[in-house]
């Protein structure tokens, strides 16, 4: 009995603590005194700009002319059409690459190892945009910065396009808590930002030293690319100021393929957070054992839908263990606010937040595919819509 009472408790231990993870981080963020980015202009390094797209590149001519409209003049664009029509493509601009694969890819990795291997000068960085993205005219300006201070690999921040949809709304929402924690906060206290599968960037020495020897097939090539990345005790910077403007889930349909994809990522590649736990205690290195609590973490409405049921198994068993979960969601609510209070949250992500119960629905329904998941299309669109999967973050 006394075992099943230890592995009982040891078991809420491991889903609870995900609860006040955030708010634990938010206090050590508050404590930490933080240094000011140095603001100085360096050098234009010289930027190559990987867009991939898979089977439709509808949206890529606003994409690339959103990249020609950059503050900046020492840059490539590469566009990898990867089992495309590109005979509606034309690009007067002598820095835009249209490339057209011989034969289908079907991954994020392998297109932009095609650009690689075709860039037409030694870029010293490269940078990864969706091909539904819109960048800000100061975003390689903006990472800069950060690459100016040692960094070699940063994310920016990706906000949201569209919310003229309920879901997208909410997918905003939960991007905006992963942008501030993952990234911000954790970056912040010392650690490493997640990466978001666009609006990232890297030396191009790094990206290859990671990736390059091996083959990342389907989704969550972000996963593997920031444990390359930690595996080597390196920091993955944040900026708030190099934006992306990203279209968001607007279907249900599209929604359940979508995040049955990112929850198979997750399933997949968690592991990845024990090698780095490991590695933190043999290295002393912060960075890599709160990287590594981040990737055990499992998706958002997962431990929340745990989190439940041990609650209400304790109603049963101990009216104190109630409390104590009751006291750990209040703490996840008040972290979850916090996030959107700390960020400029339009209203009308606010007003959605009352339809949660929803989209946690159809986020079951995606954990019961998602086992199914990479045998769905690549890429998944609306109507009004521009989403693909191959490109989009792998984080659940």
């Amino acid at each position: 009995m006394a075992v099943i009472n230890a592995i009982w408790i040891l078991f809420q231990v491991l889903i609870g603590y995900n609860l006040i993870l955030p708010i634990l981080l938010y206090l050590l963020y508050s404590v930490k005194k933080h240094k000011e980015l140095l603001m100085s202009a360096p050098a234009e390094a010289d930027y190559a700009i990987i867009v991939t797209a898979y089977e439709w590149v509808t949206a890529i001519p606003e994409v690339v002319n959103s990249l020609l409209k950059l503050n900046y003049s020492n840059y490539l664009i590469y566009v990898v059409a990867d089992k495309c029509d590109i005979s509606s493509l034309h690009f007067d601009d002598e820095r835009v690459i249209i490339l057209r694969p011989e034969e289908t890819l079907a991954g994020n990795v392998r297109s932009h190892f095609y650009a690689i291997n075709r860039f037409k000068r030694a870029h010293e960085r490269l940078t990864i945009i969706d091909s539904d993205n819109l960048v800000e005219p100061e975003y390689l300006n903006e990472l800069n910065k950060l690459f100016n201070l040692g960094f070699e690999a940063v994310q920016g921040i990706r906000e949201a396009k569209n919310l003229d949809t309920t879901y997208a709304c909410l997918d905003a929402a939960r991007d905006i808590y992963y942008h501030f924690y993952d990234g911000k906060i954790l970056f912040s206290v010392g650690s490493s930002a997640t990466l978001a599968g666009s609006g990232m960037a890297f030396t191009t020495q790094l990206y290859r030293s990671c990736l390059e020897h091996l083959d990342v097939s389907g989704a969550g090539f972000d996963k593997v690319l920031q444990a390359g990345i930690l595996s080597q005790n390196k920091r993955i910077a944040f900026t708030g100021k190099a934006i992306v403007w990203d279209e968001k889930t607007t279907h249900s349909d599209q929604l359940v393929k979508q995040r049955a994809r990112w929850i198979n990522t997750w399933f997949k590649y968690f592991g990845y957070g024990f090698t780095l736990l490991l590695k933190s205690v043999k290295n002393f290195s912060l960075n890599q054992f709160l990287f590594g609590l981040i990737l055990l973490r499992p998706p958002l409405f997962i431990f929340l839908i745990l989190a439940v049921l041990c609650m209400l198994v304790n109603v049963f068993i101990s009216w104190f263990g109630v409390a104590l979960w009751l006291v750990g969601f209040l703490l996840f609510v008040l972290g979850f606010y916090l996030a959107l209070a700390k960020s400029d949250t339009d209203k009308r992500i606010y007003q959605s937040l009352v339809n949660i119960p929803k989209f946690i629905y159809f986020q079951i329904i995606s954990l019961v595919r998602s086992r199914k998941a990479n045998q769905y299309s690549v890429a998944t669109r609306g109507a009004q819509s521009t989403e693909t999967d191959q490109t989009k973050p792998e984080q659940p």
